[in-house]
């Protein structure tokens, strides 16, 4: 096998980060985190992301930051996003289906108004 050059480094770089940063842009007005962790993967976690994804598309929406991360910690509890506006605490939402991603992209996303009874907790992981 032939070794690797900086070239082809920094094209795998740039292939990896497209998978983890689905949509650029900015500012922002809100960032949807799909917890991606293989415990998360194997609960359905891809289809939450595809959800999300599909919504934003429709709804034609270019300032939503959706991105992935690791394994939140909480197996059981997965699929899991969190959901952060600006000046707000971020709110984790679990045990999601595509149905339960509908209502939070309408009340939550666009509302600006949490969805109670899908989350797990407000707070921790602030980054906008």
């Amino acid at each position: 096998m032939p070794k690797l050059t900086i070239s082809d480094l920094e094209k795998l770089r740039e292939a990896a980060k497209s998978t983890v940063i689905l949509r650029e842009g900015g500012p922002y007005r809100a960032k949807i985190t799909v917890h991606m962790g293989t415990c998360g993967i194997a609960a359905g976690a891809r289809e939450i992301l595809d959800a999300f994804l599909k919504l934003l598309n429709e709804n034609k929406i270019a300032d939503v930051l959706l991105t992935t991360s690791g394994c939140a910690g909480m197996c059981s509890r997965e699929p899991m996003a969190t959901i952060e506006l600006p000046g707000h605490s971020p709110v984790k939402y679990v045990d999601l289906t595509p149905d339960k991603v509908k209502v939070l992209f309408d009340r939550h996303l666009l509302a600006g108004e949490p969805v109670k009874e899908f989350a797990l907790g407000l707070g921790s992981e602030r980054t906008l």
